[in-house]
């Protein structure tokens, strides 16, 4: 994994946010999930890097970049990133909230985005409607509130399989890796603190105002709401397409990264 000294710090209007920054050519950011940080793409990195400028942040909150202070957007952080680097219009790759996060900055701040891809994700509005995930989701409130967290990570790794498999059908390193990473993300935060995060709204209707490539990249093991959102996302834009990485979960890049490398290098050709 990225050691901390590989990382650069931009200081934002809101403390510093940490980043990568490999490679050279037309430039592809890199956005991680929630409760984890830049090195969810440790595979994606160099095999991108050959060919392109990568960045890849951690999102304010997450990883090694700073807490809020005050209200903000992650889109918004990230457009400061990319003016401050003087970099773009930039392929916005992001994976799960990362993927609302480039969904969103596409619509906020389209003249930053040469391209979209969300992995498992749609834009910042969708909800998931699954029963089985929505049980997750009603665990990590309770725990976080009685800040239960090895309860919560509990919880949180049950995504990785996700319903329709069970933990030992997944490599053991990539629920230890995840945990690493969240772990430390946690150990930030503390129960009851306020949410600063200012959720966009309304991005649904915004959407079709997309007007570059919008690439949506799902597991087979995805449940059907986010495959059918994220389906409705590249339908709504003028350049949508869709791919389905066989046999993977929520972290397509993360159980297949040598596909998943590819299904993003290809896409990127076409650009």
């Amino acid at each position: 994994m990225t050691a901390a000294s590989d990382l650069r710090y931009f200081t934002s209007s809101d403390g510093e946010l940490a980043y990568r920054d490999a490679g050279d050519g037309d430039l592809v950011v890199l956005l991680h999930s929630g409760f984890v940080d830049h090195r969810l793409y440790d595979a994606q990195i160099p095999a991108l890097a050959a060919h392109h400028r990568v960045i890849a942040p951690d999102v304010r909150g997450h990883g090694f970049s700073a807490n809020a202070t005050r209200p903000f957007r992650w889109a918004d952080d990230l457009a400061e990133l990319l003016r401050h680097l003087d970099a773009g219009p930039a392929v916005l790759v992001g994976l799960s909230m990362g993927g609302g996060i480039a969904t969103d900055t596409a619509v906020e701040h389209p003249e930053l985005v040469r391209a979209v891809v969300a992995c498992g994700a749609a834009t910042s509005d969708f909800e998931y409607t699954d029963p089985w995930y929505r049980e997750i989701r009603a665990e990590y409130a309770r725990t976080l509130a009685t800040g239960d967290l090895e309860g919560w990570l509990a919880a949180f790794l049950r995504v990785v399989p996700g319903p329709d498999r069970a933990a030992d059908d997944i490599d053991p390193g990539i629920p230890r890796r995840l945990s690493e990473m969240a772990l430390h993300t946690m150990s930030k935060h503390s129960p009851g603190e306020p949410n600063l995060h200012t959720p966009m709204t309304d991005t649904w209707s915004r959407v079709p105002k997309i007007d570059v490539p919008v690439l949506a990249v799902n597991g087979s093991f995805e449940p059907d709401d986010l495959t059918g959102a994220a389906e409705r996302l590249v339908r709504s834009v003028r350049d949508g397409r869709s791919v389905t990485v066989d046999g993977a979960g929520h972290y397509t890049n993360l159980e297949k990264p040598e596909e998943f490398n590819g299904i993003l290098l290809d896409f990127l050709r076409t650009l």
